[in-house]
């Protein structure tokens, strides 16, 4: 493996702080601690700072040389609504608050690169290494586009990093393609007539409806939805009636869930199909239906040639530990905006074994700080290699 010596030496700091910002979780929007020592580390590292953008943003630039390609680096920095279970030294110190799918590592490792790339300048261009709040589905990539990230910033290329339990720490998947899946949100409201329920025929039975619809989504997938083409509907939420009155059919049930695909043509099927079974649904039922389908994350697909740099760069890193087949994922990430505004890639770093069932947003999950010397020599390899000096 090929660990500069300079971040060899810096992994004691890392690791330190990575394990405070891990103590210290802050939900989406709500980074002002993090994103004070994110900005805090990058000016005493010498490098131009700009705050602000989607709130918490905080966007490091590095000119050097004379160089006139531009490239972009993304680490996410927010944590999720959830409670820490292990114990470990280091442990949330916020109740309801955990840093579960190791933005608190990614965090770390931009700045490990940073801080080595202002102290060696071995490149000749300029590097934007962006720390964007509230990846965790409150919309924080798609709020630093809309204010001006890439009209302040623009880049040529731009890159993201994601580790994975279950990859080896001396590992890392870069894949052309589609990596991450389109994460849209559907809700649909049946309205019937609510009534005894030893007397269904005096009303119009929307729970009835409801286990219809339910029975049917799937066929979308299914019979719908190309084979060849991954999609995944599921619904994840239903209210209706109350159980202490079980005697009574409701007026209203409420259905809400996800959808996912890689494809645009597949995200409009999903969104066209969900709402023609509702809207069935409710007439074969003799009653209304309300739908609203919220497209939040478009699918993250890596470009072709950014892709094949990345390649480059980690195979200087990790040698014969890239994998350049790997499986995508149907979760989602608003990487995706960076993307349609810069040929992107999105890779895999390796976070270890899944001790004990610890994946991604799992009460017992933890960043591996073994991945912090890999993931930022990846990055400094990266910016050498598209800006070479």
């Amino acid at each position: 493996m090929n660990i500069p010596a300079r971040i060899k030496d810096d992994l004691a700091f890392l690791t330190s702080l990575r394990r405070d910002l891990h103590a210290h979780p802050e939900l989406g929007f709500e980074e002002e601690r993090t994103s004070g020592i994110v900005a805090k580390l990058l000016e005493e590292a010498g490098i131009k700072v700009h705050r602000g953008l989607g709130g918490t943003g905080v966007v490091g630039t590095l000119q050097v040389g004379n160089g006139t390609r531009v490239i972009g680096l993304r680490a996410d920095m927010d944590a999720l609504a959830m409670p820490e279970i292990a114990e470990r030294p280091y442990r949330s110190t916020m109740p309801g608050k955990m840093h579960a799918c190791g933005h608190d590592g990614h965090t770390a490792m931009l700045l490990g690169a940073a801080r080595h790339l202002a102290a060696s300048t071995g490149f000749s261009g300029t590097v934007h290494f962006i720390f964007q709040p509230a990846e965790e589905g409150r919309g924080g990539a798609r709020r630093m586009v809309e204010e001006g990230l890439f009209e302040l910033f623009p880049c040529d290329a731009v890159y993201g990093l994601h580790n994975l339990p279950g990859l080896a720490v001396d590992e890392i998947a870069v894949v052309e393609g589609p990596q991450l899946a389109s994460s849209d949100s559907w809700r649909i409201t049946f309205r019937g007539t609510g009534t005894h329920g030893a007397k269904p025929h005096l009303g119009r039975d929307p729970i009835t409806a409801a286990g219809t619809f339910l029975a049917s989504l799937q066929t979308i997938v299914g019979r719908v939805v190309d084979p060849l083409q991954p999609a995944v509907v599921s619904a994840c939420s239903l209210q209706a009636g109350d159980p202490k009155a079980l005697n009574v059919i409701p007026d209203v049930v409420e259905i809400g869930g996800t959808a996912r695909a890689y494809s645009a043509n597949v995200r409009d099927q999903l969104e066209q199909e969900i709402g023609r079974l509702a809207e069935g649904t409710a007439v074969m039922y003799g009653i209304a239906a309300d739908y609203q389908f919220e497209r939040r994350i478009p699918p993250v697909v890596n470009d072709a040639d950014a892709t094949q740099r990345a390649v480059a760069a980690a195979r200087a890193v990790f040698g014969e530990k890239v994998r350049t087949s790997f499986p995508p994922s149907t979760a989602g990430d608003d990487f995706a905006f960076f993307e349609q505004n810069a040929p992107g890639c999105y890779v895999w770093l390796g976070n270890g074994p899944a001790i004990d069932g610890a994946l991604h947003h799992n009460t017992a999950y933890d960043f591996n700080d073994d991945a912090l010397g890999y993931g930022a020599a990846y990055w400094v390899k990266l910016v050498e290699q598209e800006l070479v000096a």
